[in-house]
């Protein structure tokens, strides 16, 4: 059992209400991936079929733009996660993720296998859809909210 990546795990968010054991079940159908600086670990507009946990170091967000420049938007660290949208379907990724730090640690977590663990453990389904239903919200929310003020309502 993977005990440094289930206190990751216990840190974010998204599995926020899990046990000991839902989250070592979570630990057990992830993949460690290492990436050196600069390497792509998303495409940005390749399918979605996985979301990422970062175990250690650091990755870039960007959008890849008309010039067909990476254009960085936002730095993610340890305890934080990327591509979670592709838990819910498997849409185009919206960006490109790249490793900005060496030795960055992530673990892939397939949605395929997160989805047969849903199916066998219903209550850890539940709560890690409310979680990131929650999550989705409060992003369109501010996301909405920063839309009315720049239009004047």
């Amino acid at each position: 059992m993977d005990h440094d990546l289930i206190r990751v795990l216990k840190s974010i968010e998204l599995f926020h209400d899990l046990n000991e054991a839902q989250l070592a079940r979570i630990a057990e159908i992830s993949q460690r991936e290492t990436y050196d600086e600069g390497a792509l670990i998303i495409q940005q507009g390749a399918p979605g079929d996985s979301m990422y946990v970062i175990a250690s170091g650091q990755v870039v967000i960007g959008r890849i733009n008309g010039d067909n420049a990476f254009h960085p938007v936002l730095y993610l660290g340890q305890g934080q996660v990327f591509g979670e949208v592709a838990l819910l379907d498997q849409g185009a990724r919206s960006a490109s993720v790249a490793a900005d730090q060496n030795a960055t640690v992530v673990h892939a977590i397939d949605r395929q296998a997160f989805l047969e663990l849903c199916r066998t453990d219903t209550a850890l389904g539940y709560t890690v859809m409310r979680n990131l239903a929650t999550d989705l919200a409060f992003k369109l929310r501010h996301n909405n909210a920063g839309k009315d003020a720049a239009a004047g309502g």
